[in-house]
């Protein structure tokens, strides 16, 4: 029986060998993860068909085939459960490659896993829980005893014995011998007590380098020491003592640019190297002489590495990146702040260092504000930044144009220095880290200059007066500055307000005085200005009133008189007022006219018979402005002076009816301007005449007549034309506008 190959009956202690306690496979994270992705409890089970048992694992891995036979898993095996398309066949594919790098590896996986699967239980539950888990039951008893004899590992333990084989398989010699520290130091693995015998040989190996290295550096051979110290590397990747050897051999000196270059950023260290075409010996581990100056090798794998100090000073050293291809980049966003720390760029063949390492020149760690902004103003600057996450504190130290120095308050953001003396100032800005060991580190700090240019004082005070058809302007403050009074295109700014002159308005104004001032509503703004240099300063609302034309009066009956005239664009109200001419007595009065109510039904004013000097001009619409007024409309409308005119026919006689006489009649007022001349047409027919022309003329009365009498009377001609014809009055001369006629009934001016 296999139990009986272990010796299990027998019950001799430790019968049972080869019990591992290590899987010893590189990879066996990805083994692992893909195990727990296809949701299996050991990867034996991705093995076995579903719902069937029979794994053997004691004395080789076996499946079950056919009613009481087995299979050896071998390489065809896996390969087809690899081509299954099964949920398992990812760790098939997996396991198949395990297979093909060690035939023995799936094999101890698989045993390692179930010793510790069942260790997780007490005994009493071990042999249930080990057919439940598909063993074969003949191996149930013997993998209960290997259970039971093998030591039970912490998990810490389980995490050395898992990622003991990367380690190993990466060069890292120190970082082996920690894991193999940390394992129970029974001797039932073979495979482990192999490891440490080859362990052993190779750090052997690595001390004689190293004390060969000491040697040559003794006899003052630095070359022959690189040599020892790479060849020390070389089977240690993780040896610190040959690492920093190297990284002091082939360091940069002062004042030379290094191949790998470290760029300190706001939240990393940003490490670049170039090309290389050098060829190394594996068995020596020297290389020839490449493009960049440096003696490299390698098939374009590179180790990067971080060297620094904690913060008890104990020299450290860090994994940073492992890169693949000739030109390189790596980005170290784990540094420490406040940290000085360096880089070391070692190329490698087949895993193992082939080359001398490329290293970076020392970076302390402490990255600088960033978008660094300086603006000057009156006797200031103000400072703007983006401050790093990490800093502690930032500080800022000016110095100024007599060399005085003094450290500046700040905000998170930025900073604002008052007082300053014109001139160029020198600014320096720097963040403080908290080290490791607890020091606060400051970084080397940005610098700038700003200059402190001469600005004006400002305008206090704006006041403004009309003077005839100009406006004039007064203020106070601005000594030694100019003063522009500008018309801003939108938001006037607030005074105090620093600008500069390239960007002001043009200036609207000569010497404070605009002549002519511009039409309509404007909002002034004085700028006092030096040099490049200006300071907004308060504003005055202007409004400058727009004329009226057109103005025209026309006498109406019962006192009233029809005004018109031409309504101004954009304007809402007019004023209208109306008086008696100088020098005579009269009423008068005052009205304000909306644009609709005028477009609507016109203007009447209740003037009166007088005469009358009516003025038209636009209301300001601005609250609070300085209104500058434009000349008044004016129009003067004579007295109501009228000539009326009837036909007075004679009375019947005897003999026959006299001549018809036609009266006219003047109504003249106090204080009337003149009289014109009246003169009555006759036209056949019993249509009016439409002008003075328009017929025959049948009689004048002078303007003296009617002035003097102030009603005359005259007797028609006899048959000035055919009857009947129809007679009218017309007013001529210089004075005919200003006097209203009154006509009588037209039927009554027919003679027949």
């Amino acid at each position: 029986m296999a139990g009986r190959e272990f010796g299990h009956h027998l019950g001799l202690p430790r019968a049972l060998s080869g019990l591992p306690l290590s899987p010893l496979v590189p990879g066996y994270a990805e083994l692992a993860t893909a195990q727990h992705a296809a949701g299996l409890r050991h990867l034996g089970e991705a093995l076995l068909p579903p719902g069937s048992g029979g794994l053997r694992v004691l004395d080789g891995l076996y499946i079950p085939s056919g009613p009481r036979g087995r299979r050896r898993v071998d390489g065809t095996l896996l390969d087809d459960l690899a081509r299954a398309g099964t949920p398992t066949a990812p760790v098939a594919a997996l396991l198949a490659e395990l297979h093909r790098r060690d035939p023995q590896a799936p094999r101890r996986v698989v045993l390692y896993q179930l010793i510790g699967l069942l260790q997780e239980r007490d005994q009493g539950e071990r042999p249930r829980l080990a057919l439940e888990s598909g063993v074969h039951p003949d191996e149930v008893a013997g993998l209960v005893a290997a259970a039971r004899l093998r030591s039970t590992l912490s998990r810490q333990q389980r995490d050395a014995a898992e990622s003991l084989a990367d380690a190993w398989a990466r060069h890292r010699l120190h970082r082996t011998r920690a894991l193999l520290d940390r394992l129970p130091q029974e001797r039932t693995d073979p495979a482990l007590e192999a490891l440490r015998g080859a362990l052993a040989v190779r750090m052997g190996a690595v001390e004689a380098a190293l004390r060969a290295a000491r040697e040559a550096e003794g006899r003052g051979d630095s070359e022959r020491a690189a040599e020892e110290l790479l060849r020390a590397l070389y089977e240690a990747v993780d040896d610190r003592r040959a690492l920093r050897g190297l990284v002091r051999h082939h360091g940069g000196r002062s004042g030379r640019r290094t191949p790998l270059r470290a760029e300190l950023g706001a939240d990393h260290v940003a490490l670049t190297w170039p090309k290389t075409e050098a060829e190394t010996d594996p068995d020596t581990g020297t290389g020839t002489r490449t493009g960049t100056g440096t003696d490299t090798g390698g098939d374009g794998d590179w180790l990067v590495l971080c060297l620094y100090r904690d913060g008890r000073g104990v020299p450290k050293v860090r994994e940073v990146a492992r890169h693949s291809g000739g030109t390189g980049t790596a980005r170290d966003a784990a540094v420490a702040l406040g940290a000085v720390v360096r880089y070391a760029a070692l190329p490698l063949r087949d895993g193992r260092v082939a080359g001398p390492p490329l290293v970076s020149r020392r970076v302390l760690v402490a990255p600088e504000v960033e978008g660094l902004t300086l603006r000057d103003g009156p006797e200031r600057i103000e400072g703007s930044w983006r401050r790093p996450s990490g800093a502690a504190e930032v500080t800022v130290e000016r110095t100024g144009p007599d060399g005085s120095s003094e450290q500046l308050p700040c905000r998170e953001d930025g900073f604002t220095a008052t007082g300053l003396a014109v001139g160029d100032h020198a600014i320096r800005v720097v963040c403080h880290y908290r080290a490791p060991g607890g020091a606060l580190v400051p970084s080397p700090g940005v610098r700038a200059t700003r200059t402190v240019h001469p600005w004006p004082e400002p305008v206090r005070t704006l006041t403004a007066r009309p003077d005839g058809t100009a406006l004039r302007f007064d203020w106070t403050g601005a000594r030694g500055a100019d003063v522009h009074l500008v018309r801003w295109p939108g938001e006037a700014p607030a005074p105090g307000s620093e600008l500069r002159t390239d960007r002001l308005p043009a200036r609207l104004d000569r010497a404070g005085v605009l002549d002519p001032p511009p039409a309509g509503f404007t909002r002034v703004a004085a700028v006092a200005v030096v040099g490049e240099r200006a300071l907004a300063g308060p504003v005055v609302d202007v409004e400058v009133l727009r004329p009226v034309t057109g103005l025209t009066a026309q006498r109406l009956p019962e006192g009233q008189a029809a005004v018109t005239l031409d309504w101004p664009d954009e304007i809402g109200h007019l004023l209208v007022s109306w008086e008696a001419p100088h020098g005579q007595a009269g009423a008068g009065g005052r009205r304000t006219v909306t644009a609709h109510a005028y477009r609507r039904g016109g203007l009447r004013l209740p003037v009166g018979p007088g005469g009358v000097l009516i003025r038209a001009s636009t209301a300001p619409q601005a609250t609070g402005a300085v209104v500058v007024p434009a000349v008044a409309a004016e129009v003067v409308l004579p007295p109501d002076t009228t000539i009326g005119y009837q036909l007075v026919r004679p009375p019947r006689r005897f003999l026959g009816r006299g001549r018809a006489v036609l009266r006219v009649t003047l109504s003249a007022p106090c204080g009337h301007t003149g009289v014109p001349e009246f003169v009555c047409v006759a036209r056949s027919g019993t249509l009016r005449p439409r002008s003075a022309t328009d017929g025959t003329t049948v009689l004048r009365v002078p303007a003296t007549d009617l002035t003097r009498h102030g009603t005359v009377e005259q007797e028609l001609p006899a048959a000035p034309c055919p009857a009947p014809y129809t007679l009218r009055g017309f007013l001529l001369g210089e004075h005919a506008g200003a006097v209203r006629l009154e006509e009588p009934s037209p039927a009554t001016l027919v003679v027949r």
